[in-house]
């Protein structure tokens, strides 16, 4: 397991600009993402500081990277499945391996996916939970379900199998792209709805068949930022992680920064943003010694 003093989840600007500045001040900072967000979608980009033409998101955010490269911030391409806490800081999970960290900034992005099932909002917080960690026990013994196909849907998996009575995968027809416990019941049919009274009872399968569940757990795609800090504890509020002035959460040494912290999503926010949690992460880490 390597150790960092500063790590950086996620490669956009947000975390580009974080990396700068705790690169510049001389701490050793890793950066890990997994992955393409919506500004390498974006075809031109004219409306910030510095290009006297258009530039394609792809582009800057290439830019960004190689920037940081130069300034020597380990880039990894990897997924974050989890973050815990330790005595000494963070342990930062992804599908393979572990990255210790004095200091955490997250930035890889807004809210949760969300699947477009019917019943998907009306039982939210009544049977459909955004996090193993925090709901689990709450269904000790029951069978439940975890809608995903891929690394993040294995680690809420592997956190609900010592807990719940039985888990079933929901990959809503999509491949598997992890290898799940042979104790979990995979179902590859596309989901329809969510049914039940007031609480979540059971889920319907396009063919008609149906399943009894008392809470199906969401974790579609990669984990966000807001799934990360949801998992840990940290304040979320709309959505959006809750942060002070210096872009700190609630909890010590856990720092946002982006379009996950709310507000506008626009480059120039997510960089000052970045730029507010490297200098707070400096003075951090600069008070531990």
């Amino acid at each position: 397991m390597s150790k960092h003093a500063l790590t950086v989840v996620g490669t956009g600007p947000a975390g580009v600009s974080t990396a700068i500045y705790a690169a510049r001040a001389g701490i050793e900072t890793l950066m890990i993402g997994f992955g393409e967000g919506a500004l390498a979608q974006a075809k031109e980009v004219e409306n910030y500081y510095g290009f006297e033409t258009p530039i394609s998101g792809k582009d800057l955010l290439d830019k960004g990277i190689a920037q940081i490269k130069r300034l020597g911030v380990q880039v990894i391409e990897q997924e974050v499945v989890a973050i815990e806490e330790t005595n000494d800081g963070f342990v930062v999970k992804t599908a393979t391996e572990q990255y210790d960290s004095k200091i955490v900034v997250l930035t890889t992005g807004a809210s949760h996916s969300k699947p477009k099932w019917q019943g998907i909002d009306t039982f939210n917080g009544m049977g459909v939970s955004y996090c193993a960690v925090c709901d689990g026990f709450f269904f000790r013994g029951k069978n439940v379900a975890v809608a995903g196909n891929g690394p993040y849907a294995l680690h809420e998996v592997n956190t609900l199998l010592p807990i719940v009575g039985s888990v079933s995968l929901c990959t809503d027809g999509k491949p598997l792209l992890a290898e799940f416990p042979p104790e979990v019941k995979i179902i590859d049919k596309p989901v329809t709805s969510l049914e039940g009274d007031t609480i979540l009872s059971g889920l319907k399968f396009e063919d008609g068949s149906d399943i009894e569940v008392s809470c199906l757990f969401v974790a579609l795609g990669t984990a966000g930022s807001t799934d990360l800090a949801l998992t840990m504890g940290a304040a979320i509020e709309d959505s959006n992680i809750v942060v002070d002035e210096y872009m700190r959460t609630n909890i010590p040494g856990l720092l946002a920064a982006g379009d996950c912290t709310g507000g506008m999503k626009q480059i120039a926010k997510a960089v000052y943003e970045g730029a507010v949690a490297g200098t707070e992460a400096i003075r951090i880490l600069r008070n531990l010694k």
